[in-house]
């Protein structure tokens, strides 16, 4: 019985002792003292942004910086909008917050490229600390031509464009679009941090590419040609055409285009299942009956009410797939 004891004490003890260098690492190096420069760091001046910032390496500190420098820099946006917005009676303090989190939310999504690195040091156990600094001037020059650059990207892909057919017009509209979004507010800082700037030019450059993205988009046309295995396809086509606002209609114009679907349904038994296995072909032509785009999709309909009510199922399920997909993907162009 003692021997026995004397084993569960050894084996209780064993596990104990394991247990404790199972544990997480634990740091016992002393804190650093954090420098002067971080403790109380640079403040932002008219010409020069400072911000300090810590992560656990190096470029995670970098990173957390540039954050806590667009921060700044909002709070300098949102009290220049304040100080010009006329606010009525008593809500002053309402909307001062309003404008100041819309504004810190915006110039979030400015990326700050131009910065530098003044003092970075290891200030513990995964834990890095820096302090950066970015010239207003050469910020605002930047940002200005990271946009000039944009643009004349933009303009190259628009120019190489004009030469193709209307959807390849449509989609680089489109993109150039998605590409712009975030350009108010680059425009907004870039004012920000230079009181003379027009953004006049930008502006009018945003507002033709949306125009002529619209003029593409009311021009275009389409047709749907349905065998009759693919009738009850034809709803979901339309609707999804109509999601991006595109015309359907007959013409016989450079901006039309036809889509042709055809089926192949092969009735088949499962399991008390009546089947409608569909092999379903799509086709979109030009107006000169060359072949833009296309695809193909084996689906399968089933159903304990007979064959009618499995190739509805079919119908069913190539709708989720265009909702689930979009239909530019189901055509095989890009819309």
């Amino acid at each position: 019985m003692g021997r026995f004891f004397s084993l569960t004490l050894l084996i209780i003890g064993s596990l104990i002792f394991s247990g404790c260098f199972s544990k997480k690492e634990i740091d016992l190096r002393p804190q650093k003292v954090l420098p002067s420069w971080y403790a109380n760091p640079l403040q932002t001046t008219s010409t020069t942004l400072y911000a300090t910032g810590e992560g656990e390496d190096r470029e995670d500190a970098v990173a957390n910086a540039l954050s806590m420098m667009a921060s700044t820099l909002s709070v300098s946006i949102a009290s220049q909008f304040n100080s010009k917005k006329v606010v009525k009676e008593g809500l002053q303090n309402s909307i001062d917050s309003t404008v100041s989190n819309e504004v810190q939310s915006d110039v979030k999504k400015i990326r700050i490229s131009h910065y530098e690195i003044l003092n970075s040091q290891e200030a513990g156990f995964k834990k890095y600390i820096v302090l950066i600094k970015s010239d207003k001037q050469k910020l605002f020059e930047s940002l200005k031509n990271e946009l000039d650059r944009k643009f004349a990207l933009i303009d190259g892909k628009i120019e190489d464009a004009s030469v193709h057919h209307a959807l390849q017009k449509l989609h680089v509209y489109k993109m150039a679009k998605a590409d712009l979004e975030d350009v108010p507010n680059t425009l907004t800082v870039m004012n920000v941090l230079n009181g003379s700037f027009s953004s006049r030019e930008y502006v009018h450059k945003m507002q033709m590419i949306d125009s002529s993205y619209e003029r593409e988009l009311s021009n275009i046309s389409f047709s749907i040609e349905c065998d009759e295995a693919s009738k009850n396809l034809e709803a979901s086509i339309k609707e999804g055409l109509g999601s991006k606002k595109l015309q359907i209609k007959k013409s016989n114009g450079e901006k039309h285009f036809k889509i042709v679907v055809t089926s192949n349904i092969q009735r088949a038994s499962s399991y008390g299942f009546t089947l409608a296995r569909a092999a379903i072909e799509i086709t979109v032509k030009d107006y000169k009956n060359s072949v833009m785009g296309s695809s193909k999709f084996n689906i399968t309909g089933q159903s304990t009410q007979g064959y009618e009510i499995a190739k509805e199922s079919v119908a069913i399920k190539f709708g989720e797939i265009i909702k689930k997909e979009g239909i530019s993907k189901v055509l095989g162009i890009e819309l």
